[in-house]
C-alpha cells in the first residue's frame, strides 16, 4: 500500500518571528507552539485545520524575491481587510477574478513577502467595492489589451515568462517599458505581475497619443509667434 501524506506544513524563513506572528494573526492564525532563543527561533501557528511554521535565524538565509509567496482563501474578506488595515498593513484591492467571485487584495508581509487572499463566495454586485487604486490599473491594463487587439502587431508569443525562466505560450496581450528605454510584451498575467514588482514599469502605448504628439502639439505656430 501507497503511503499518503498525512499533513502540510509550510515554513516561512522571517527576520522577526514575533512580527510575522502579529501579521499573520490578522489572518486568524493563532500560535500553538514557540521555542527557541539566540540564534535560532521558532512560531508554530495554527487556523483551524491548517498551520504555518515561522522561522528566524540568525545570520538571516539569503531567500529568492518571488512575486507571489501564499495565497489564502479566507471567509469575509471585508474583515480580513479591516483587521490589517488596523494592523497598519497597507491593502490593495485586485478586483473579483473567477476564482474569488467574492473579492481579491494583496498585502504584504513584515518581510516584504507578497500574499494574496481572496473570498469564495460571491458578493452582490451592488455591494462590491468600487474600483479605485489596484483596480483601477487592472482595468488600464485590459483596457491596453483590447488596444493591441484592435491594432494588431504584437509578437504572437508573451516575452516575459515565469519567474525561473520558463517560457510562457498565452500571446502577447500588453506592451511595456521603463524610463530607461527597455520594453517588453508580456501576457495579461505575466504583465501584471511585472508591473507590480519591477519598479518603473509602465505600460507603454503605440497608438499615437504619447509624449512627442504631446509635445509636437505645443510647438510655436505662426499665429502665436511673438512680434519684434
Amino acid at each position: 500500500m501507497q503511503s499518503r501524506v498525512q499533513a502540510q506544513v509550510p515554513v516561512l524563513y522571517v527576520v522577526d518571528a514575533d512580527a510575522a506572528r502579529r501579521f499573520y494573526e490578522c489572518f486568524g492564525y493563532s500560535e500553538i507552539r514557540a521555542d527557541g532563543d539566540g540564534d535560532s527561533r521558532w512560531s508554530y501557528l495554527q487556523c483551524g485545520e491548517l498551520t504555518l511554521l515561522l522561522t528566524a535565524v540568525t545570520p538571516r538565509l539569503v531567500t529568492v524575491e518571488l512575486p507571489l509567496l501564499i495565497y489564502l482563501y479566507v471567509e469575509d474578506i471585508e474583515a480580513t481587510v479591516a483587521r490589517l488595515t488596523e494592523a497598519g498593513c497597507p491593502v490593495e484591492r485586485a478586483g473579483y477574478p473567477e476564482h474569488a467571485p467574492g473579492g481579491e487584495c494583496r498585502v504584504v508581509d513584515p518581510d516584504g513577502n507578497v500574499v494574496l487572499f481572496g473570498q469564495r463566495q460571491a458578493v452582490p454586485e451592488q455591494d462590491r467595492v468600487q474600483r479605485t487604486g489596484m483596480q483601477a490599473r487592472f482595468s488600464l491594463i485590459r483596457e491596453a489589451a483590447e488596444a493591441v487587439s484592435r491594432r494588431g502587431g504584437a509578437p504572437a508569443r508573451c516575452q516575459i515568462g515565469g519567474p525561473r525562466g520558463e517560457s510562457c505560450a498565452e500571446p502577447a496581450e500588453v506592451k511595456l517599458a521603463d524610463s530607461w528605454g527597455d520594453t517588453v510584451w508580456g501576457c495579461l498575467a505575466h504583465a501584471d505581475e511585472t508591473l507590480l514588482n519591477a519598479r518603473g514599469a509602465f505600460l507603454a502605448s503605440e497608438d499615437g497619443q504619447g509624449l512627442g504628439r504631446y509635445l509636437r502639439n505645443r510647438q510655436a505656430r505662426p499665429q502665436y509667434e511673438v512680434q519684434t
